[in-house]
């Protein structure tokens, strides 16, 4: 499990017992997790049943919330996760807001989160990023920050180069309704609101194998991601509005 993990502000102590702390530090916060996600409030999980079980796993999502990564890792393999490690998810996350004091860097070290520095080519995180996916499970936000309005905003290329640097499962997820749980400015989460989240089916990408490995190869793969995460929010529109839901929305290549 951690085989990723190359933390340099982190002693050779702490690597050696980093995987079992992290594996029941994670579990145990994600049985917190659920508790406020499906006990006080209330979240519809749809197409976890689409979600592969295996490594090399990326789940690219619309992001809401400071802790959306907590509430997609939940939805897709807890309780699982207890007796499949490899499903905890690696976090990429900004250093400025996760390792700005010595307790979150901590807490952010254990929820296996690998700092990116904002607004820098950042090759080591990158680097750490490709192990751990090939490796794991990865949570990955290409819009790069969180929604004012709801709208899904463009995407990066960040996790297209992943995607095409290591062949990796690349499932679109859309979350709705995080943003009534956690605003923009609030600390404390509310409780008694509608969430959802919805599983795609696993994007094909396979007309890209032949592609040179570029920024622009990237870009393109994402856009195609970010077009389905937008057909999922239509869908869960209906759904939320009491209409059938949309056909499942195109995940085939072009």
């Amino acid at each position: 499990m951690g085989e990723a993990y190359e933390a340099e502000h982190r002693g050779r102590l702490f690597h050696l017992v980093w995987p079992t702390a992290s594996y029941l530090f994670t579990n145990a916060t994600a049985a917190v997790g659920a508790f406020l996600f499906f006990v006080l409030n209330r979240t519809t999980v749809i197409g976890r049943e689409r979600l592969p079980q295996g490594r090399n796993t990326l789940l690219v999502s619309n992001h809401q919330t400071m802790i959306d990564s907590w509430l997609i890792g939940i939805s897709a393999f807890y309780p699982q996760s207890w007796w499949r490690p490899w499903l905890i998810p690696w976090n990429p996350a900004a250093r400025e807001n996760f390792f700005k004091n010595p307790l979150l860097a901590l807490f952010s070290d254990l929820w296996k989160a690998i700092p990116i520095r904002e607004g820098r080519r950042d090759y080591r995180a990158l680097y750490r990023m490709l192990r751990a996916l090939r490796e794991g499970v990865m949570i990955l936000f290409p819009e790069g920050t969180r929604s004012r309005d709801g709208s899904i905003g463009p995407g990066r290329p960040g996790a297209g180069l992943l995607a095409l640097g290591t062949g990796a499962s690349v499932v679109p997820v859309t979350i709705d309704g995080m943003d009534r749980v956690l605003p923009i400015g609030r600390i404390v989460p509310r409780v008694g609101q509608r969430v959802y989240v919805y599983f795609g089916d696993p994007i094909d990408y396979s007309d890209f194998e032949d592609r040179p490995r570029s920024k622009e190869t990237a870009q393109e793969l994402v856009d195609r991601v970010m077009d389905v995460l937008r057909a999922q929010q239509r869908a869960l529109r209906r759904i939320k509005a009491g209409a059938a839901p949309e056909p499942p929305p195109p995940t085939a290549s072009g």
